[in-house]
């Protein structure tokens, strides 16, 4: 929304948590209405709404979601596992597919792939080649669609290569799951900044892909002494976002104020 139309506004609500993007909040609240964080969205609601509520049913997902990876991540070793989701609308060409495809195969890591039919721009069907299903024969899962949200908490991921969404970040981090970011439109580089330099949980794959950084990328996020750094970092911001959606934490504080300060006032 525009600034000057926000001058209009009682209230701006915004799907994040205080510890995480203070210093930008901040900066927002001299020159906008009061900012109510109500963040992340997904786990105030899980947290807050008896298990009979309609509202838990209320989601995002274009896709419709299968269980199986869940089942299929319960037989992996703990933090053994690269996920991998580039959203519901990114679109990438073949050649990119093939250097992601090949990079995760060389990598030699056991991986969760969502690969929807329309990935591939152009194609009504992403087609990966028989080789590359014999070279990760019983150490992948190709899926279409999954319960990010369950995947990500599940103890058998390591490393979540995304496009960088917003949603999808702060999953992650409510996971407490390094990022490798792949940013394709609107504010998935911003995003990806953030995650790569501010908060220390991200590294950036470049825009023109090759099989080599994908594979280096996820050798150093999975094993190396930064993606140890990454790991420590993004426990921590996990912490926070727990406590900020938890009945008597911050988010769901403000949910309480926005009812009473703007929407009953």
């Amino acid at each position: 929304m525009h600034v000057s139309l926000l001058d209009e506004a009682s209230a701006v609500i915004i799907n994040t948590f205080d510890e995480l993007d203070a210093p930008l909040l901040d900066a927002m609240s001299k020159f906008l209405p009061p900012i109510y964080t109500v963040g992340p969205l997904h786990l105030t609601v899980r947290n807050n709404v008896p298990e009979d509520s309609p509202l838990l049913g209320i989601g995002s997902n274009l896709w419709k979601e299968q269980d199986e990876p869940l089942r299929w991540l319960d037989d992996q070793p703990p933090r053994s596992v690269v996920y991998v989701n580039f959203g519901s609308i990114t679109v990438m060409s073949n050649e990119h597919l093939l250097e992601f495809a090949w990079g995760l195969a060389n990598s030699g890591y056991t991986f969760l792939w969502n690969v929807r039919p329309d990935l591939v721009k152009g194609h009504d069907n992403a087609v990966l080649p028989p080789e590359f299903s014999a070279a990760t024969e019983g150490r992948s899962m190709l899926s279409t669609w999954c319960p990010q949200e369950k995947v990500l908490e599940h103890e058998a991921v390591g490393v979540f290569l995304t496009h960088s969404g917003w949603n999808s970040s702060l999953e992650g981090i409510c996971g407490g799951v390094p990022m490798v970011c792949w940013p394709f439109f609107t504010e998935q580089q911003t995003n990806c900044r953030y995650k790569c330099t501010e908060w220390g949980i991200g590294m950036e794959i470049g825009e023109e892909v090759t099989r080599a950084e994908v594979e280096a990328i996820l050798r150093e996020a999975m094993e190396g002494e930064k993606g140890r750094e990454m790991r420590r970092r993004a426990l921590k911001l996990q912490e926070s976002a727990v406590a900020s959606a938890r009945h008597d934490g911050r988010s769901m504080r403000n949910v309480d104020r926005l009812i009473h300060e703007v929407l009953l006032a």
